[in-house]
This record gives structure tokens, C-alpha cells and sequence, in this order.
């Protein structure tokens, strides 16, 4: 049988240089401020973005990729790489429906072809590197030969250990998009109110603490990842940021000095995730080594 395709959508946050090493398909997720549309990492750099994102007033849209854009994806693939299994992975159900989009396009490819179909989705049930551990993982598994249901095991397995917190700078972003209302925003800005968000195992977001002090918000997701891993001292890491590079180094940093770190991925986080959380958030993405 030939190597799995593994497709994503671009809001997993993989870094180009691990897409370009094992020839994942990333499919960008479409944003607008006001009437100019951009398709995030390709007209519109992270850098412009948050340049822009900051500049305005109102937050941008971000729209989900239409079951007729994956339709078209899956063909072209499919042409490319006749009798390819495909793996096509997605932002979690429990924030967007992209995931059921892919889905409605995989019955529809089915229904249009006179050859046998074979695309499995997977919802990640998670949001930025969260969900691109999960596709990097995919495609190492299927560069090494392994099977659709050893690559959805592997992904469930990977899926339940992870641990993940982002540490949001400003509660305007979240404020700006209806998370929390407009008074409790203000009054937290005054108090230097720092959120800790995570994702729950059915993909969605929920707070898990709120500290005052950026100082001390950074010492609280230490001790949670010290609790989360209590008998694990060899991880592995992933930290995305929003424009805030010296917060992430200085997470990294201080991981190392509680465990034993193999693998450290370092992102920016993308546009459509970015646009909730704003500027100076940090993401931290810790699985076992």
C-alpha cells in the first residue's frame, strides 16, 4: 500500500520547516478585517497580522474551510496519489466546524467517485500546537509505514496524555470576542488579572485559573505541568506565542529545570487562533518523551 497523506488545517500550528520534512498538506483557514479577506500564512504573515490586529478596532472574522474546498483538496489528492490512504486532521469540533465540514466533504467525495474512497477525518480536539503534535505525529508515523488504525491508536494514546495551558497577557481579546463581558474585562486589566485557559478532553476551552501578576501566572503553569506529571521527567515540549518570543524562551527555561526535555517545538501562534487570545499570550504543549 502506499504512504498515507496526512492533511491539516492551518490553525495546528505546525512549524514550515517540520511541514516541508514530511509533506504534510496544510490547508489554510480563511480571516478578514472588514472587507480585505486573507488566507492565513499565505497572504498574510503572523507578523503583519498581529501588526494589524493591533491596530484595530474590532476584531477580524475568521471563517471555517467550506466542505467544497475539501472536496476539491481530497480529488486533487487523490489524482496525486492514486490508492493513497488519506488522514485528514482538524481544529476541534468543540471550537469550530471545520472538522464537521471535512466530514460532510468525505461523504460527498464518496458519493462523486466510482473508485473505492479511503479518507479517514480526525478531530483533534484541540486548538494550535495541541492539535499539530497530533498531525507532526501522523506523519511520522506514516513516513514509517504504519497503518491507518495503528496512526488513529497512536493519535488517541498521544491525544489523552497531552497537557496544554495558554497564558493570556490581556483580557481584551477575549472580551472582544464575547468570551467575557466588557466590566469583568476592565476590572481585570486594573487588578493585572493574567487568565490561564486549557481544553478539556471534549475540545473545549475552559478557564483554569486566574492570577494576578504575570510573574506569578508563569510560576502557576510550572507548578500545573508538575502536577499533570508527577512521574514523568522526560517530555516533550512545544511552546507557541503571540509576539511575546522572551515569554516563551522563559518557559522553556524553566520546564528544563523540572524535567528532562527531548523534543522543543517552537511556533508563532497563527491569526485564526491568535484573534481570541491577542498578543503577548503563550501556549504551552507538554506530552510525555
Amino acid at each position: 500500500m502506499s504512504q498515507i497523506v496526512i492533511v491539516a488545517d492551518s490553525t495546528g500550528d505546525v512549524p514550515a520547516a517540520l511541514v516541508a520534512e514530511y509533506g504534510i498538506h496544510i490547508i489554510p483557514m480563511r480571516l478578514a478585517f472588514g472587507d480585505e479577506s486573507f488566507l492565513e500564512g499565505i497572504d498574510i504573515t503572523v507578523e503583519e497580522f498581529y501588526d494589524r490586529l493591533a491596530k484595530s478596532k474590532d476584531l477580524p472574522t475568521t471563517s471555517q474551510t467550506s466542505p467544497a474546498q475539501y472536496v476539491e483538496v481530497y480529488q486533487n489528492l487523490m489524482k496525486q496519489y492514486p490508492g493513497s490512504p488519506i488522514v485528514s486532521i482538524h481544529l476541534s469540533s468543540g471550537m469550530s466546524g471545520t472538522y464537521q465540514s471535512a466530514l460532510l466533504a468525505k461523504s460527498m467525495v464518496e458519493e462523486d467517485s466510482a473508485e473505492p474512497v479511503n479518507i479517514t477525518v480526525i478531530d483533534s480536539l484541540c486548538a494550535s500546537y495541541g492539535f499539530g503534535m497530533l498531525v507532526v505525529h501522523a506523519a511520522r508515523l506514516a513516513k514509517q509505514g504504519a497503518s491507518v488504525e495503528q496512526i488513529r491508536t497512536e493519535l488517541e494514546r498521544l491525544g489523552q496524555g497531552r497537557r496544554l495551558y495558554f497564558l493570556v497577557d490581556t483580557l481584551e481579546y477575549l472580551q472582544k470576542g464575547g468570551r467575557i463581558g466588557k466590566a469583568a474585562a476592565i476590572l481585570g486589566t486594573l487588578l493585572n488579572i493574567k487568565p490561564i485557559l486549557s481544553v478539556d478532553h471534549e475540545g473545549i476551552i475552559y478557564s483554569v485559573d486566574k492570577v494576578r501578576g504575570r510573574k506569578k501566572a508563569v510560576s502557576r503553569v510550572i507548578e500545573l505541568f508538575r502536577n499533570d506529571f508527577p512521574n514523568h521527567k522526560d517530555l516533550n515540549v512545544a511552546v507557541c506565542d503571540c509576539v511575546n518570543p522572551e515569554g516563551a524562551e522563559e518557559i522553556i527555561q524553566l520546564l528544563s529545570e523540572h524535567f528532562t526535555l527531548h523534543e522543543i517545538v517552537r511556533n508563532s501562534i497563527g491569526s485564526v487562533v491568535g484573534t481570541h487570545v491577542g498578543p503577548g499570550t503563550v501556549a504551552i504543549f507538554v506530552w510525555p518523551a
